[in-house]
C-alpha cells in the first residue's frame, strides 16, 4: 500500500471534504481500527522489550499505562478544531490599526520523525482589520497545533495560515524558536542547536518597514537575514 493510500485509511477530517487526505488544519479522528488502550499499553511492553529490559519488573510495571496516559496529553490537539477557537472576536477596538503581537509563546511538540520532544517558543503578529481577538486565543492556537505530531516548518505555516484565514487581518507574521531533540540528544548531537522558521503574509511580506517593526518588537537578532516564505 502507498503512503498516500495508507494516510487515508489512518485518518480523517472530522470537518470538510470526506475522502480527501486531511490537510490537518482541522480536527482530526481516528478510524474505526484505532488501537484500544490495551492495546496500545502492550505495544509499549514490546518497546521495553526490544530495549532490553523486562517490563514485568516492579520499576516498569505501570510504565506501559503511563506512557498510554502521557500520550493523550502530548496529542491532544488532533481532537480540535484551530479554527473555531479564533472565532469569537472583537470589533470595539476605537480604531486601533497597528501591530499586534504576543511574543514568547512557549511550546512543546514532537517531531513526527522520530517522536522526540521539540521545545521552543512561537512570536505572532496581526495587523488588525477591523476586528481582533483575545490574546490568550493566540496562544491556544499554538498549543493546539503543537500537541501534534510536526515538522517546525509546517507548524509556522499552520499557525500564520490560520490566524490569516480566520480574522483576515491585513498581515500576519509568526517566528518559532525550537531545539529538536531528535538532533540534540541522537543522531549528530548537537545541543544548543536552535531551528527558526518565519512565515510573513500581507503586509508583513510586501512592506520591508513593517517586517523590521516586526523583527525589532521581538527582539531576536537572529532572525535579521531569515528568508521568508
Amino acid at each position: 500500500m502507498d503512503k498516500t493510500a495508507t494516510a487515508e485509511k489512518t485518518l480523517k477530517v472530522v470537518d470538510g471534504d470526506k475522502g480527501k487526505v486531511p490537510d490537518m488544519d482541522g480536527p482530526i479522528e481516528p478510524v474505526a481500527d484505532k488501537p484500544n488502550r490495551a492495546e496500545a499499553e502492550e505495544a509499549v511492553r514490546t518497546l521495553i522489550k526490544w530495549a532490553g529490559d523486562d517490563p514485568d519488573r516492579e520499576g516498569l510495571m505501570d510504565t506501559p499505562s503511563r506512557v498510554v496516559r502521557s500520550y493523550e496529553e502530548f496529542f491532544a490537539g488532533y481532537g480540535t478544531c484551530p479554527k473555531t477557537i479564533l472565532q469569537r472576536t472583537f470589533e470595539e477596538t476605537d480604531g486601533y490599526d497597528e501591530i499586534v503581537l504576543l511574543r514568547d509563546i512557549r511550546f512543546e511538540s514532537h517531531c513526527e520523525h522520530h517522536m522526540a520532544p521539540i521545545i521552543g517558543k512561537v512570536h505572532i503578529a496581526y495587523l488588525p482589520h477591523h476586528r481582533i481577538v483575545g490574546i490568550s486565543k493566540l496562544a491556544r492556537l499554538v498549543q493546539v497545533f503543537a500537541k501534534r505530531l510536526q515538522i517546525q516548518e509546517k507548524l509556522t505555516a499552520q499557525i500564520a495560515n490560520t490566524i490569516d484565514e480566520v480574522l483576515e487581518p491585513k498581515g500576519v507574521a509568526v517566528v518559532v524558536e525550537a531545539a529538536h531533540q531528535c538532533m540534540t540528544t541522537r543522531g549528530i548531537n548537537k545541543p544548543g542547536t536552535l531551528m527558526v522558521t518565519s512565515r510573513m503574509l500581507g503586509a508583513f511580506r510586501d512592506d520591508a518597514s513593517t517586517r523590521r517593526e516586526f523583527l525589532a518588537m521581538i527582539g531576536n537578532p537572529a532572525t535579521d537575514g531569515l528568508a521568508f516564505s
